[in-house]
């Protein structure tokens, strides 16, 4: 173990300038024995540290090597698990508790007692040890050399300055002159005896040296010694002297003491005068409210403009000295106490007086207004209510005053003027709707019942005698078409305005000054409102203090996205609904008071949808365009919402209308022996389109437009083939032909850009049918010859050369020269004549496509002419066989055919 020892001391503390003072060797408790060194070590130098640290063996090499190093102060618990038996367990308590097996009790027993000892001198017992037997705190362990090696025991006593240790090193500086000593003698290493007796000498001559000095120096401390007593004496005689003067200044500082105690007095009484005063001028100028002012709140005219300006100004006078922030302390005054209970009493008073005049001022407003009803019942105007908004809001800053001290009588003004405003306007809207349903039906107001059950039944009665009467031509007579659409031209409205409904009035009785009367009424109707609920609008947020923050996040939803589904509608509801902010609750009192617009609005539409189906195109562009305007101002505004929901039943009335027509195309009826023309739908197509046109110009709801468009063309185009397919009496060529060449005329003129590509298809439709009926048409007149020519254009097709056909037995000269003489000119222009007669039995007069057919059947004809005579010329070359009438004698045919018809 000393070996281990001195090599732990050379290898490694050593260079840290470290002394070990005590090892023991352990392994932790529990697991593998890992052996290793725990180590009691101190510095060489000052301030000395004490430290315990692990040394383990390296596993690579014969070398140790330092692991972890603690410091003594860190360590607060020494466990030795058994005071009484030997026990090589212990526990070292530092951050954590580290549990240690020495190799043998002695070497623990050693190292507690040396950690003790360090304990003592440098820690002044900071350390608790536990489970140690007393005798080991008080002395060093007596083993034996065979349990303890030599040097192991050595321990740092409690008196002593340095601990004793049978091996100390020479530090630096002793070797250093122990070298200058030696290189001073020659013999210092061969004859150490003789260097040991000079350096013994040396010293008895300076023990003599230091003798004598102080024997010396004895006659001087004599001489010293009479000085200091002549000194002390000097000092009591000056002791004496500063006592006295201390006599005089104690009196002095009695004096003195006294006027500084009384100068302070008087300075802290000046203070605190000048501090009351201040408290006494805050208050008085702050809670003192003048006599005016007082007279004001309690007897002031709330009528007059001079009365109420002066009690707006005592109100905010009486607000300041309410609101007054009081210092520590002042609220405890009596004066302050009685002050602020009149106060009180003055606000109370005041608000009653305020509260009961504005409600008296809604009621009186309510009369007068009502008086000036019956000058508007005959014009479709609302009355005008600038004048009151413009008396109440001289109340405007009492209603802040009002609102800010007395939130309850605020809040009761606001409902009782909701409650008086939202009958006024009631009576007002009403009137006012009365008058406009009054001008759309054309009725006085004594039978403005428009709607009542007689009129509908008559209606009901007319309409469908007169849809019978049109049925009954359609199937049957016999003329043209162009009669029947004639017959029927004053039915066809009707059919498309009330084919659901037959109850709405007949549509024959419109013509466009009516619609241009609805339009103007119903424009009418919206301008008069918007104003008016604007102008309430704005009154609200002036008279009752509420701000208009303009916000995007109430936008509804795009009108193009409008599909007829379900709005909430939050003002069929009478009670106001929790609001979340100052804009929410205008907007809810705006919903109470006009609370009657919506539902008549949307009364008003269905009058004029019940009139004519097609008011709703009117409707949808004039409530599209106010409801943009609205939205522009404030999009979460009362007038922008609810003219939001009323354009919802617009949009709901306008696809209604045009499933109607849709409708109406596919139960369309044609008559099985009169000739077809122009099919109903398609007139009520160009109708539709020309009044559409001429609503939607430069309209916000462009889209809606065309989506229609598409919905209808489709439909016309598909009932059109439908029909075409159904017909007995027309060609089916026919029928496609003039109905196409209709639409696709009716589309040139409008000039509908959505409709491009179906009007390309109507007019490809027009033209394949314009040539399918010349083609099937043509093979009549000449008909064997056409026979011959196809046969000889068989035998050619089977592989026979064009100049032996002639001598097939059937298709010789002789047979050929046969078949040309049954067909002679006069014979031709009789058959062209009967083929005319029979298309124009086919074609009708509105559309005027009989000479365009005639035209193309004679270029069908001349085109057949002229390839029979390049067959004759190839098929039978040289034999001088020709055709009994030209290309000249066929245009003179058809020229002479259509001058005579």
């Amino acid at each position: 173990m000393t070996a281990i020892k001195h090599a732990l001391q050379r290898d490694i503390f050593t260079p840290n300038d470290e002394r070990l003072l005590s090892i023991v060797n352990v392994c932790k408790a529990g697991k593998k024995k890992k052996n290793c060194f725990l180590c009691a070590t101190v510095t060489t130098e000052r301030p000395v540290q004490v430290k315990v640290v692990k040394v383990k063996k390296s596993d690579k090499g014969d070398f140790y090597k330092r692991q972890i190093a603690w410091a003594l102060r860190d360590l607060a618990v020494v466990d030795a698990k058994d005071a009484v038996k030997e026990n090589p367990e212990f526990d070292l308590h530092f951050e954590k508790i580290y549990k240690w097996v020495a190799s043998s009790t002695a070497e623990k027993n050693a190292f507690i007692s040396c950690i003790w000892k360090l304990n003592q001198r440098y820690l002044r017992k900071k350390i608790d040890f536990v489970n140690v037997s007393a005798q080991l705190l008080e002395e060093l362990p007596k083993v034996t050399e065979e349990s303890v090696p030599s040097g192991e025991n050595q321990s740092v006593t409690g008196g002593d300055e340095e601990a004793v240790d049978e091996y100390q090193e020479l530090n630096a500086r002793e070797e250093q002159d122990i070298e200058i000593m030696m290189e001073g003698c020659e013999y210092a290493i061969s004859n150490a005896e003789a260097f040991a007796e000079k350096l013994s000498r040396e010293l008895q001559v300076l023990d003599g040296a230091n003798i004598q000095s102080i024997m010396a120096s004895e006659k001087q401390v004599t001489i010293l010694m009479q000085l200091l007593d002549e000194a002390l004496k000097e000092v009591d005689q000056i002791e004496l002297k500063l006592s006295s003067y201390e006599e005089m200044l104690q009196s002095v500082k009695e004096q003195m003491d006294q006027i500084s105690e009384s100068n302070h007095l008087i300075h802290l009484s000046n203070t605190n005068n000048v501090k009351l005063l201040s408290e006494i001028e805050f208050l008085v100028n702050h809670m003192d409210l003048a006599k005016g002012h007082i007279k004001a709140l309690q007897e002031g005219d709330l009528a007059s403009s001079r009365g109420i300006e002066a009690c707006t100004n005592a109100a905010d006078a009486l607000l300041q000295c309410m609101n007054v922030a009081l210092r520590p302390g002042h609220d405890m005054l009596l004066a302050v106490k009685q002050q602020q209970q009149r106060f009180s009493d003055l606000r109370e008073h005041f608000a009653r007086r305020l509260a009961s005049h504005l409600n008296n001022v809604f009621v009186q407003q309510g009369h007068d207004q009502s008086s000036t009803l019956a000058q508007h019942s005959v014009e479709l105007t609302l009355p005008n209510h600038h004048p009151f908004h413009r008396d109440l809001l001289r109340y405007a800053k009492l209603m802040e005053w009002l609102k800010s001290t007395d939130y309850g009588k605020y809040e009761g003004l606001t409902k009782n003027y909701m409650d008086y405003l939202s009958r006024l306007y009631e009576r007002e809207i009403k009137d006012f709707f009365e008058v406009a349903k009054i001008k759309m039906t054309g009725t006085t107001k004594e039978s403005k019942k428009f709607a009542t059950l007689p009129r509908k039944e008559s209606a009901v009665k007319q309409e469908t005698e007169s849809l019978h009467g049109s049925s009954g031509k359609l199937t049957g007579s016999t003329s043209s078409l162009n009669k029947l659409s004639v017959q029927s031209s004053g039915n066809r409205r009707s059919q498309s305005s009330s084919l659901l409904d037959m109850g709405n009035m007949s549509a024959s009785d419109l013509d466009v000054a009516d619609r241009t009367k609805f339009d103007k009424i119903f424009e009418q109707v919206l301008s008069e409102l918007e104003p008016l609920c604007l102008a309430e609008q704005d009154f609200i947020s002036k008279f009752f203090k509420l701000q208009q923050h303009q916000s995007m996040s109430g936008t509804m939803t795009e009108a193009e996205d409008l599909d007829g589904g379900a709005l909430s509608r939050q003002h069929n509801s009478g009670t106001l609904l929790p609001v979340s902010s100052e804009k929410d609750m205008i907007r809810q009192m705006m919903i109470k008071i006009f609370r009657c617009i919506e539902p008549e609005l949307n009364n008003l539409i269905a009058l004029g949808d019940k009139i004519d189906s097609f008011n709703s195109l009117y409707m949808l562009v004039k409530m599209s365009h106010h409801v943009w305007t609205a939205q522009n101002v404030d999009p979460a505004s009362f007038l922008s919402t609810t003219l939001g929901n009323v354009l919802v039943t617009v949009k709901r009335n306008f696809d209604k209308c045009i499933s109607n027509q849709i409708r109406q195309m596919e139960e369309v009826k044609i008559s099985k022996k009169s000739k077809v023309g122009i099919l109903p739908f398609v007139v009520e197509f160009e109708e539709f389109a020309g009044l559409a046109e001429s609503i939607f110009k430069n309209a916000e709801r462009r889209g809606d437009l065309d989506k229609a468009y598409t919905k209808l063309i489709r439909g016309v185009f598909i009932n059109v083939e439908k029909v075409a397919n159904e017909s007995q009496k027309t060609p089916r060529d026919v029928v496609m032909m003039e109905n196409f060449h209709h639409i696709f005329a009716t589309l040139s003129r409008l000039k509908i850009s959505c409709l491009e590509a179906e009007k390309k298809e109507a007019k490809q439709k027009y033209t394949d049918h314009l040539q399918s009926y010349v083609i099937y048409s043509l093979g009549q007149p000449l008909e064997k010859l056409n026979h011959f020519f196809e046969g000889v254009e068989a035998r050619v097709a089977q592989g026979i050369r064009e100049e032996e056909v002639s001598y097939q037995l059937a298709f010789n000269k002789q047979e050929l020269r046969k078949v040309i003489r049954e067909y002679p000119g006069k014979e031709v222009k009789k058959g062209l004549d009967n083929l005319y007669k029979k298309v124009d039995k086919h074609l009708c007069e509105e559309e005027n496509l009989l000479q365009v057919v005639w035209h193309s059947m004679q270029d069908e004809f001349i085109r057949q002419y002229k390839h029979f005579e390049g067959l004759i010329a190839r098929c039978y070359p040289g034999s001088g066989v020709t055709m009994e009438f030209t290309i000249q004698d066929i245009l003179d045919y058809c020229s002479s055919i259509a001058q005579s018809h």
